[in-house]
This record gives C-alpha cells, sequence and structure tokens, in this order.
C-alpha cells in the first residue's frame, strides 16, 4: 500500500526539510508535523513543508502518529530515544518509526526489543549526511539533501520486521534517492565511527576553535578586521546548536573520543616538527586527500 500518511516529529531544519523535499519531488499524500515549539511548527507550514500542525502537546504527538504510516523522528538523539519509547505501546504493524539522528547504534540498541516484532512498528534507522549551522524551520530547503548520503542502518530486527511494516519501509527508503541522495547501508556500529570521523571530529573542532578564539580575543575587533575566508571556514560549524552535539557526545562517546585522541596526537606531531622535513610531508598527505575528496565529487 502506498504511503499516504507521514508525520514529522520535530519540524526544525532537517525535519522541515525533508517535508520540503517530499513535496519537491512528487509526494502527494497528508504531511502532519510536530513541534514543541509553535513558532517553529508555524514556520514549516508557513513554508509548506507540512499541511496541517498537531498540537504542540505530548499527547497531540502521539495522536498524529497513531493515525499515519510513516513517523520521522527528527531532533537530538536523546529526543528520539524518548520518542522511540513513547511511540512503541501505540503503533502497531502496518507503520514505520524512522530517523535522521546523527548516532545510530545507541537507537537501534534501544529499539530491539519494541519494535521489528510480529505486532509492532517497524524502525528503520536514517541518517542524511546534510545540514547547516544554523537551525530552524525558517532555515529549511528542499535542495538541502541534493547530493548528499542519506544512510540506513539495517539490522537484523529490521531485515525481519513484519511483511506490512516492511512494504513501508522499502517504500520509505525510495525516498531519499528521489531527494537526489546517495543512499548507503551501513551496520550502525561501523556508522557511528566513520561519522565520528567525517562529521562529530570536525564539529567539535570547529567548536574548540571558536571557544579558543573567543577566549583569546576578548575583542573581536582586531581579528575580525583582518580574518578572512580560512577563519569563516574553520569557525562555521561553531554556531551549531549545543543540544544536537551534546547527545552525540553522550551517545558516540569512544569513537568521538577516539578521533579527538588521534587529532590532538597528529596536532603534537605538527607542532613538534614545524621546522622539520615531517612538516612537508603532512602538507603532501593533506594534499593527496583533498585531490582524492574532489576526485570523488566528480
Amino acid at each position: 500500500m502506498p504511503i499516504e500518511r507521514i508525520v514529522i516529529l520535530g519540524t526544525g531544519l532537517i525535519g522541515a526539510s525533508a517535508g520540503l523535499a517530499l513535496r519537491a519531488h512528487g509526494f502527494s499524500g497528508q504531511i502532519t508535523g510536530w513541534d514543541p515549539n509553535p513558532a517553529e511548527l508555524a514556520d514549516a507550514e508557513r513554508l509548506g513543508a507540512i499541511d496541517s500542525a498537531s498540537p504542540s502537546t505530548i499527547d497531540g504527538a502521539v495522536l498524529a502518529a497513531r493515525s499515519s504510516q510513516v513517523v520521522l523522528l527528527s531532533g537530538p538523539v536523546f529526543t528520539i530515544l524518548e520518542w522511540l519509547d513513547r511511540l512503541a505501546p501505540v503503533l502497531q504493524s502496518g507503520q514505520l518509526v524512522t530517523d535522521v539522528g546523527s548516532v545510530k547504534n545507541a537507537l537501534c540498541q534501544h529499539a530491539r526489543d519494541s519494535y521489528n516484532l510480529v505486532h509492532t512498528a517497524g524502525f528503520l534507522a536514517g541518517h542524511p549526511m546534510a545540514g547547516k549551522e544554523v537551525s530552524g524551520a525558517a532555515n529549511a530547503e528542499a535542495a538541502l539533501f541534493d547530493g548528499a548520503a542519506w544512510l540506513f542502518t539495517e539490522t537484523p530486527e529490521s531485515r525481519s520486521m513484519h511483511k506490512a511494516s516492511r512494504a513501508i519501509a522499502d517504500e520509505w527508503r525510495a525516498w531519499p534517492a528521489k531527494f537526489g541522495c546517495r543512499v548507503l547501508d551501513l551496520e550502525p556500529e561501523r556508522h557511528d565511527v566513520l561519522c565520528a570521523w567525517v562529521s562529530h571530529l570536525p564539529q567539535y573542532l570547529s567548536t574548540a576553535l571558536s571557544a579558543l578564539l573567543e577566549d583569546e580575543f576578548p575583542d573581536k575587533d582586531e581579528i575580525l578586521a583582518i580574518g578572512g575566508r580560512a577563519l569563516r571556514e574553520m569557525t562555521r560549524l561553531g554556531a551549531s546548536p549545543y543540544s544536537m552535539w551534546r547527545d552525540v557526545a553522550h551517545t558516540n562517546t569512544e569513537a568521538v573520543a577516539a578521533s579527538l585522541l588521534a587529532l590532538e596526537q597528529r596536532l603534537t606531531h605538527l607542532r613538534e616538527n614545524l621546522r622539520t622535513p615531517e612538516l612537508r610531508d603532512e602538507f603532501d598527505r593533506a594534499n593527496r586527500f583533498r585531490e582524492q575528496m574532489r576526485a570523488g565529487k566528480k
């Protein structure tokens, strides 16, 4: 049965962008939105990301989820974990819960005993590798996912979910490709390790650099006057919201800590070799990596 009713719980940047992308690429069903912040919900409705807004109460969200085939959970990881607990007792087979969270193993483990069973809703963990350093539905756009990877982390449990939910899951999996995404499958644990390196580490590096500059230069006039593209690019992620990245730090601690330690060691190596040929070797390695990245985008 085609998907006709979707509810987006969390109509911030990613949730509202998902609604806009669905509309832009031909979804003709009903999209309901819910958000604890009425202003976010109003922005999503004004932009056309959702057709109708559910009351900004927990009961309102649960009622909307019960009447939908797909429930898209969009928000920080802790919030998604809470929704998994709330929705499990009230949903049933033939419904699908999916998400856009930045950490996958914690979510898949949490859903193991409450989803993908004979009489329960299915759970398919997902993660679009897209976003901005600014949040909120007002910044949403249908093209946000174009060219990005949309990762799914199937588990033995999700692969064997009830056939009614599986049909919905397979149809949902087809939508990111319509958005212009590269759809990839990873094991949850591998997802978290890779994302620690390619997403989480850059965020915490930018946060640390921005915080360091804040402390070192309380009067910004001097560095802002001479800072150019390098400063803007390296500190851009420093504007990201704490709530999202706090949850990543708490739920992907080991992988994030390992990547940060490796970076610390590399920076130490760089500092100790500022006047040796090792510095040239580091630039050579960095140049090779950038060339491979550029080639991969062609």
